[in-house]
């Protein structure tokens, strides 16, 4: 912007105070220098307050903290246009804006500072929201009918202590409604502690949960309180506990009965409050009848049980989420991606995600490593989205001179496939693509070995091989 040294300032102060934008300039010490009408009303905070404070005392924005578009400005002297954020107001209310930037120039060419113009769209995001049926709850976003249900019972489950069983596949999002049960609960001001029950052994998974004492095996020098401890009067997420052994599930069980737990090598129980809510991706039920849960555990966890639909049971929500992941990684990356090319939603609203809405996030976190402005065009997607049915089509489709492909073949074409997008959106990581495939990792190794795929020697986590890690 340049400053017309011929054109009066009081003409000048005309046009900003008649302009709905709000527009400030700040010196090259980041002090607010002027401050319009538009500015004050969107802010809350008067032209007196503002002028002479440093601009993010006044502003407070998300934007502040780690990608502020006029220090990028004032850095790389180039403008950024309509970049999306938000803002603490006077009133403290969080207002969204979308900014643009550009240096401060006089008719010399002089460089005075920089100036930002904002504009309020508080009302544009509730018409969005109101025309969207978007429903929001903590950090969770749906417009399906089957996530709102959940939604609007969550306020009386959250005020009860009772034990919560949520179920859903993996990647639902199931530690986020834990939270949210948290946050909307009287213990929210406590801690919330999540872990990972099928990640450990017996014996770490009880020293993790309960502690132990000085002395209770070899390296125990002195006594270290647990998990359940730490969450005093707060909440504990035991995920994945349809993967624990049957020893622990008895532990596990007298803790939630008796309200008291026992720490290794101690011999006096510790009193617990903590409320404990349990995730599985697994049927609890069908577990039970193989012998592989117990009964009186799975009956004591599933006093109030919610089921988190898999995300092709709400596709509607696909949209939703991509704007939100976009929005987040914008602010991570400082990428001014736009959205999402009418072709490239297509291609996303036609998948089925199996990895869920960490597949979702995944997908753009890897449009993001493609695209570095505009809007993410299929172009940017992962290949297996882009031609998802390729390598079928390849062994299924009759050509003149060939043989239409058996079913094993077909079978097997299917399968090489899942595997292959499964590895892909779990960085090449076997034991992740296996979970997510619902087989053990030796099973996978065979299919590997049987479908002759050909893929890194490195495992995507250990950086083992693909031979020593059978």
């Amino acid at each position: 912007m340049t400053v017309d040294n011929n054109f009066s300032d009081s003409a000048q102060k005309v046009i900003l105070e008649s302009i709905s934008d709000g527009v400030f300039t700040v010196d090259h010490n980041w002090r607010i220098m002027s401050f319009n009408r538009a500015a004050e009303e969107i802010t809350g905070i008067s032209r007196q307050e503002a002028i002479g404070r440093y601009c993010w005392e006044v502003f407070r924005a998300n934007m502040c903290e780690s990608n502020c578009a006029l220090k990028r400005t004032m850095q790389e002297g180039k403008s950024f246009i309509s970049s999306s954020t938000y803002i603490i107001n006077g009133r403290e209310e969080r207002v969204p804006i979308t900014v643009s930037t550009a240096q401060l120039v006089n008719a010399m060419g002089e460089i005075l500072g920089g100036v930002e113009t904002f504009r309020d769209h508080s009302l544009v995001e509730e018409l969005r929201r109101e025309l969207s049926g978007q429903y929001q709850m903590g950090d969770m976003v749906s417009r399906s009918q089957a996530m709102n249900k959940i939604f609007t019972i969550l306020p009386q489950l959250a005020e009860s202590d009772s034990t919560v069983l949520i179920q859903g596949e993996t990647g639902t999002g199931k530690e986020l409604l834990a939270r949210a049960i948290h946050s909307l609960s009287k213990r929210k001001e406590n801690s919330f502690i999540a872990i990972n029950c099928g990640a450990l052994p017996d014996n770490l998974l009880e020293s993790e949960l309960f502690g132990y004492k000085a002395g209770a095996f070899t390296g125990a020098e002195k006594d270290k309180p647990g998990l359940f401890a730490a969450a005093e009067s707060g909440t504990i997420l035991l995920d994945e506990i349809g993967d624990t052994s049957a020893a622990f599930q008895v532990r596990l069980l007298r803790v939630l009965e008796e309200r008291e737990f026992q720490p290794l090598g101690g011999v006096e129980t510790v009193p617990t409050s903590v409320r404990v809510i349990a995730a599985t991706n697994r049927d609890l039920e069908d577990m039970i009848d193989t012998g592989d849960f117990r009964r009186d555990l799975y009956y004591r966890i599933n006093i109030l049980r919610l089921r988190l639909p898999p995300l092709r049971e709400r596709l509607e929500d696909v949209p939703l989420l991509i704007e939100r992941f976009i929005e987040r990684m914008k602010l991570r990356s400082g990428l001014e991606i736009r959205g999402v090319t009418p072709e490239a939603m297509t291609l996303l609203l036609n998948h089925d995600y199996p990895g869920n809405i960490r597949e979702l996030e995944n997908i753009i976190e890897h449009c993001f490593v493609l695209c570095r402005s505009g809007e993410i065009s299929p172009d940017h997607l992962p290949p297996y989205l882009r031609k998802p049915a390729e390598h079928v089509q390849k062994q299924s489709c009759q050509q003149p001179g060939l043989r239409k492909a058996s079913l094993s073949e077909t079978v097997n074409s299917t399968e090489e496939e899942a595997i292959l997008a499964a590895l892909e959106r779990n960085s090449m990581n076997r034991t992740k693509a296996a979970a997510e495939l619902g087989m053990h990792k030796s099973t996978l190794y065979r299919k590997i070995r049987k479908l002759n795929l050909a893929l890194p020697e490195q495992d995507g986590r250990t950086g083992h091989s693909l031979v020593s890690s059978q």
